[in-house]
């Protein structure tokens, strides 16, 4: 299954690569050992393996809406202070009930990667970006961890990041 699911993202036009199974962490360097063609993730992915998504080599920045700090409310509020609507783009689910929101970033975009209480957006928002050099990733649909599957939980074309998001995050470089 993780195959299929790493080959309908890499369709996407995300940068995937592999995890070790059940896991989130790489376990060596993974930069350059992405995939973008359907066909190659078919013929080299190990089934079973999780899916890691670059989000440098994919141009996305990554919004983990954390369930702990409640990282959904934290982004409605924020967004509500600024009158903005929610943005609508691909959505995954978490096995720990967070999200995870992927956007197209914004050409020659340099947001980096921001957790915990250092989010520019608040606590509970993790961010995940192209950086200026490496780059980070998510943990992307069709990986389980825990026995629980991270899944796509609205099924819509990636967005470009909101410029109130992009704003937000390009001055704290």
């Amino acid at each position: 299954m993780s195959t299929e699911a790493a080959a309908d993202l890499a369709a996407r036009g995300l940068a995937v690569f592999p995890l070790p199974p059940g896991g989130r962490r790489p376990t060596g360097p993974w930069r350059t050992h992405v995939l973008t063609d359907p066909a190659r993730v078919r013929e080299l992915w190990r089934d079973g393996d999780n899916i890691g998504v670059g989000c440098r080599a994919s141009h996305v920045v990554g919004l983990d809406l954390d369930v702990e700090d409640d990282g959904q409310a934290v982004l409605a509020a924020l967004a509500a202070r600024l009158g903005q609507p929610w943005p609508e783009t691909l959505t995954v689910n978490t096995p720990s009930g967070g999200r995870h929101l992927y956007f197209a970033a914004p050409e020659g975009c340099t947001i980096g990667s921001f957790s915990g209480r250092r989010s520019p957006l608040g606590p509970g928002v993790d961010v995940r970006g192209p950086g200026l050099r490496t780059g980070g990733f998510l943990v992307g649909p069709g990986s389980i961890v825990g026995g629980k599957p991270y899944a796509i939980g609205h099924d819509v074309a990636m967005a470009p990041l909101p410029q109130w998001i992009a704003d937000r995050l390009q001055t704290q470089r």
